[in-house]
């Protein structure tokens, strides 16, 4: 009987450590918070990934440029766990393989994704879309019912302060404008705390003003979270940007800033296009 009872306490203990295993810190020692290391993926004998390498340093905004086919939204995918490469390796910290991860295990570990079409429920409050994404595990129903706790509110209002949106709360999401919906999709993301964040074309069919406040916006976000922005408007990148990634066939094709970046003659030969 003692017996039995050992072997199920050890066979308990193995469970507790599977799961104690997605709360292990992300090891930032060497100031790296992802390591993508030899990707390649191909489909149907196209090379989208070839031998990519890419480090991300804790609390770094940077922008990643490149044509069409470069290689920037199949990264992103590979990164959140949508689309499984052929080979390489990419990790979070030194501590968590997330090629070994599906997509919810993935957004767990605290790396957010923000697709070019904001997708909120526009039928719901501004403060709602937030609440809900605070309680993504939970039904709409029961979420809308449910009494937030004085630290949720308190999380939510912050970052109502942060997107700009604290005066358009009560509001329907769909009565916002195309850039307040862009903001209020990344306070989506902003509730659950992520460690890093994914921006995939932030600023497409904004205004001008709205533009400069993106900025302003994910400017300030850097530092305190590490944020990854794939955008074509050369201008934009130029105001966030202090290291630009320029992907070319599926590889990196140069790195520095945007003046480097400009100035590098493989990439106006393949990107920029001269007198750019």
């Amino acid at each position: 009987m003692n017996i039995l009872a050992g072997v199920a306490e050890l066979r308990h203990r193995d469970q507790v450590w599977s799961f104690m295993q997605e709360d292990v810190p992300v090891d930032i020692s060497h100031q790296v918070i992802l390591y993508v290391e030899g990707l390649n993926l191909s489909f149907d004998g196209f090379k989208a990934l070839n031998d990519l390498n890419l480090y991300i340093n804790d609390g770094e905004l940077r922008c990643l440029i490149g044509a069409n086919g470069a290689g920037k939204t199949t990264l992103m995918d590979v990164i959140t766990g949508k689309t499984q490469c052929d080979s390489g390796s990419v990790y979070f910290g030194q501590s968590h393989n997330l090629l070994t991860r599906d997509e919810a295990q993935i957004a767990q570990l605290g790396i957010g994704r923000k697709f070019q079409k904001p997708t909120v429920f526009e039928a719901l409050s501004v403060f709602d879309n937030l609440e809900l994404s605070l309680k993504s595990n939970k039904s709409v129903l029961a979420t809308l019912f449910a009494k937030l706790s004085t630290e949720q509110s308190d999380r939510i209002l912050q970052v109502l302060e942060t997107i700009g949106l604290k005066a358009q709360s009560a509001m329907l999401a769909g009565s916002l404008s195309h850039g307040q919906k862009q903001w209020l999709e990344i306070g989506m993301l902003l509730v659950s705390d992520p460690r890093l964040l994914l921006i995939d074309e932030p600023v497409a069919g904004m205004t001008a003003e709205e533009g400069e406040r993106t900025a302003e916006l994910l400017t300030s976000l850097a530092g305190e979270r590490t944020v990854i922005v794939v955008e074509h408007d050369m201008e934009f990148v130029r105001s966030i940007a202090r290291t630009v990634t320029v992907l070319h066939q599926g590889s990196v094709l140069a790195e520095g800033s945007m003046d480097q970046i400009q100035n590098n003659q493989a990439v106006i030969d393949v990107y920029l296009g001269e007198g750019q």
